[in-house]
């Protein structure tokens, strides 16, 4: 990577010299989150497994490395990155087969998957990593194992700054084994009972992984029902012990392991019917992170539930937003869109997401130390909605 490396150094310092923006973009996959404009800085050259030690479950890889080679990689080793990146696949034009998501791009757009509200978001597992500054410096923060820090913990900072720092290089990731058992169960349940019993659930000891729940059900056959569903992983006998103990207390059924793997993949990447069917042609896909805790909120529309509680996906009218980022803010929580569409849409999405004034200058004053010129993905910010991704 080291030519590859010097190569993008040469050009940050090219465009420092001539006062010209840089769009840093690697597959694509998250473009449809807002794009920037300049001159176009590829990061898939950045690319490669740079050190992998499965048995201290860290590894080192280029920013530019496609994230389905990284997982392939980790999976042969028995192990994953729990926190389950999402793809996105549905955002690649149809003649696009297999994920183009980098690396570079998970850290960027700092968003997590199924299991985000029980094992952590992308942060969590950031152990270190190498950028190149507005100055044109290669810089390394942090390293490749977990410690305290004084300060900013410069490391996490990037994560869901979607580019706007610097150009990632390279970053050392904690990973896990897999776990050894997995269940899935579904029960047919309202969404304020749904609620009630995940919080219920989530005070024991439970092997609660990852959990969702929709109105209007096609995911495992059953039409028109209201269902909840729950995966459990860990252990074999904490897995079979607490699918005993729900669906004593709740009935239910346990589902096809195989069929359900699949549901969970397509949930991951917002390609369940939910997502891919919109209520209307001008209908905005929203995304509501809130407090676990919170109860049933009054929405134009029923949403798709995940983390317990702690995100809600929602179909709405563009006429909609107050109506929408009025009862998230009730709740203690925010929304924005997070829908596909034209560039004019995407900066709409960021521009309805409420700004906090602190956050707001401490995001500026960083900007300034690390990008004086505003050299990187001018036109984007860091994602409001990140606090809870």
């Amino acid at each position: 990577m080291d030519h590859a490396l010097q190569t993008a150094i040469d050009q940050v310092q090219s465009a420092r010299a001539d006062g010209q923006a840089l769009c840093l973009r690697g597959g694509g996959s998250k473009d449809f989150l807002g794009r920037s404009h300049g001159a176009l800085l590829d990061t898939r050259t950045l690319c490669g497994i740079l050190s992998y030690e499965p048995t201290e479950l860290v590894v080192t890889v280029g920013c530019g490395t496609p994230l389905a080679e990284l997982e392939a990689v980790l999976a042969e080793q028995g192990q994953c990155l729990p926190f389950e990146p999402p793809h996105l696949r549905w955002s690649l034009p149809s003649t696009e087969q297999a994920s183009t998501a980098t690396v570079g791009g998970m850290l960027a757009a700092g968003l997590a998957g199924p299991a985000r509200a029980s094992v952590g978001g992308v942060r969590d597992y950031v152990l270190g990593l190498k950028l190149v500054n507005g100055l044109g410096q290669h810089l390394s923060f942090g390293g490749q194992v977990m410690k305290n820090v004084a300060g900013y913990d410069v490391s996490r900072l990037m994560v869901g700054a979607r580019g706007t720092l610097g150009l990632l290089t390279e970053v050392s990731l904690k990973v896990l084994p897999r776990a050894p058992a997995e269940a899935t169960l579904c029960f047919v349940l309202e969404q304020a009972q749904a609620l009630e019993h995940l919080h219920r659930w989530g005070g024991q000891p439970l092997p609660l992984n990852a959990s969702c729940w929709v109105l209007d059900d096609s995911v495992a056959g059953v039409d028109a029902k209201p269902c909840l569903f729950v995966r459990l992983r860990g252990a074999v006998a904490a897995v079979e012990a607490a699918c005993q103990k729900m669906l004593a207390e709740v009935p239910g059924q346990r589902l096809d392991p195989a069929q359900a793997s699949a549901d969970w993949e397509l949930c991951r990447n917002q390609q369940l019917p939910f997502f891919t069917r919109p209520p209307a042609p001008d209908a905005q896909l929203w995304r509501l992170s809130l407090p676990q805790t919170a109860p049933v909120v009054r929405l134009p529309s029923a949403p798709f539930v995940e983390w317990h509680g702690g995100l809600r996906w929602l179909w709405a009218l563009p006429g909609a937003a107050q109506e929408v980022q009025t009862a998230a803010r009730e709740a203690g929580g925010s929304a924005a869109i997070f829908v596909p569409g034209t560039e004019p849409v995407a900066a709409q999405a960021h521009a309805l997401t409420p700004a906090d004034a602190a956050l707001a200058r401490v995001s500026q004053r960083l900007k300034a130390s690390f990008d004086p010129k505003g050299l990187f993905n001018p036109g984007l910010s860091p994602d409001a909605n990140q606090s809870r991704a």
